[in-house]
């Protein structure tokens, strides 16, 4: 693995001219390998922060239609290297600050940052427990850190994965993802009864081969990185049966979606699914990595981040809160 890894390394270099290294690093509380799977260096987004409404507060727990709630004074990302800011600020290697979900880069506007300008309660509590690499299958172990950190608030995104195996016969059966998911899910409601959760949807990975299959030093970084070949392989074939192998893989991230949504309904009020917003999501090549073609860059975790929060809870602005 370390082998192909380097391979990967010294082909890429060839083909693509290394971005700037960022210098801002949020402190990675989950020692977690940067292990390829779906993140990436990107020019900054100047998208301010997002307003929130103004609603009565409830006390945090509590749901009550069409009012917001009563901010977290904590946090927790559980998912794959897409939520660790996979390749977002250098060459193969995880970039918390840029996580669209607990990074701390105002270039990406995170849902960390979105709290903490309504409750600075919430500084420094902001625990990355996500690991490149990980499938559902992982979600059990990141959950039960979760519920060790007593947090307030959980963001789940994961799945891509799951799909993105060597060839599609590989891929985790629909019945095997939800089983794992809610196995997950039923150790956040019993460790934090009163915690939110959201959940993203899984991006459309498709989109990444439409947006990219003619771009040669994809093709490359595609081919050496051994990057999700079940969706992947042979990028410039039109022939049916890669054809068929492409809507199969997309279609089992749809029936993922819908195991998704599923089970954040049977979680109740404190589940908040994206209703498919991120998956609907036409990223544009600007917003993936320079080095892999396939994870969001700083404009991709950036995008990453506008979506959900607008998809995600209304959270109320605290009579005590300090802006940023």
């Amino acid at each position: 693995m370390l082998l192909r890894l380097i391979t990967a390394m010294v082909a890429l270099l060839v083909v693509v001219t290394p971005l700037a290294v960022a210098s801002s690093h949020e402190t990675d509380r989950s020692g977690a390998d940067s292990v390829v799977d779906i993140g990436s260096g990107g020019a900054p987004n100047e998208r301010p922060a997002i307003e929130q409404p103004q609603h009565d507060i409830e006390q945090l727990g509590e749901s009550t239609p069409g009012k917001s709630l009563a901010v977290p004074s904590s946090m927790a990302a559980l998912g794959d290297s897409i939520t660790r800011g996979f390749n977002a600020c250098g060459f193969y290697f995880d970039c918390v600050a840029r996580s669209w979900s607990t990074g701390d880069s105002a270039e990406v506007g995170s849902h960390y940052l979105g709290l903490r300008q309504l409750n600075p309660a919430i500084h420094g509590k902001n625990f990355n427990d996500a690991k490149s690499g990980a499938v559902a299958a992982d979600m059990a172990g990141q959950a039960q850190q979760a519920v060790k950190q007593q947090v307030e608030y959980v963001t789940l995104l994961v799945g891509a994965n799951d799909a993105c195996r060597p060839t599609k016969e590989q891929m985790t059966s629909v019945q095997t993802y939800s089983g794992q998911i809610k196995t997950a899910l039923d150790a956040v409601k019993s460790g934090l009864p009163k915690a939110k959760v959201f959940i993203a949807s899984i991006p459309d990975v498709k989109r990444v081969w439409e947006t990219s299959r003619g771009n040669t030093a994809a093709r490359t970084a595609w081919r050496v990185g051994n990057i999700c070949q079940s969706m992947l392989a042979n990028p410039t074939s039109d022939a049916p049966a890669d054809n068929q192998r492409r809507d199969q893989v997309r279609q089992r991230i749809v029936d993922y979606n819908s195991a998704l949504e599923k089970l954040c309904g049977e979680y109740g009020a404190k589940c908040k699914f994206d209703g498919n917003a991120v998956f609907n999501q036409r990223f544009s090549a600007q917003m993936l990595s320079n080095f892999d073609f396939f994870h969001p860059n700083q404009k991709g975790q950036a995008e990453l981040a506008r979506i959900t929060r607008t998809a995600g809870f209304q959270w109320s602005r605290s009579p005590d809160s300090v802006l940023l």
